[in-house]
């Protein structure tokens, strides 16, 4: 009543049910296979405890597999579970599918990755280069100002000549 959906009571006669077989083989073998299925999903995504969690997975699923055999069911319905052989097929294929799409999607992760660190390489060396060169500029304008500075008197303050140059013979 409080739940989403509607709930439908259908009434069965022994005589209805006496027309119910039990499953087929491969049903029973598809429906096992969905509970490995599930049990692997149970067990991936448990950190702590997974053998005790396996084993009573695997308890439950062997008391499960015991009623399916003996489980009867609608023979209408087993038309439907004629088809679960090529859906397991389908299921297959797309799974396939889902993995090589997972690796080619990893080889592309990879390559951003790859290349982000390229270009963060070649960002680091970049601003390792300006700030050489800033530091260069800021050393080359020093040198300037002192070799340009003036006084009161309008004087360029040039550095001395050296005393070597004073000591060269005359030309004659």
């Amino acid at each position: 009543t409080g739940e989403k959906g509607s709930s439908k009571k259908v009434k069965l006669t022994n005589a209805k049910m006496g027309s119910w077989q039990t499953l087929s083989e491969s049903s029973r073998q598809f429906l096992e296979t969905m509970m490995d299925s599930a049990m692997l999903s149970v067990l991936c995504q448990q950190s702590v405890k997974k053998d005790d969690v396996q084993k009573h997975l695997n308890l439950l699923k062997e008391k499960v597999l015991r009623l399916f055999k003996t489980l009867k069911v609608p023979p209408r319905k087993l038309g439907n579970l004629k088809k679960i052989p090529s859906l397991q097929m389908a299921e297959k294929q797309m799974l396939e599918i889902n993995e090589e799409s997972l690796v080619q999607l990893q080889e592309e992760i990879n390559e951003a990755k790859r290349s982000a660190e390229l270009a963060e390489g070649t960002i680091e060396q970049l601003q390792d280069k300006i700030q050489m060169l800033k530091n260069q500029l800021e050393e080359d304008e020093k040198k300037a100002r002192k070799v340009f500075q003036e006084n009161s008197s309008r004087a360029l303050h040039l550095p001395e000549l050296p005393k070597c140059s004073f000591e060269v013979p005359t030309l004659q």
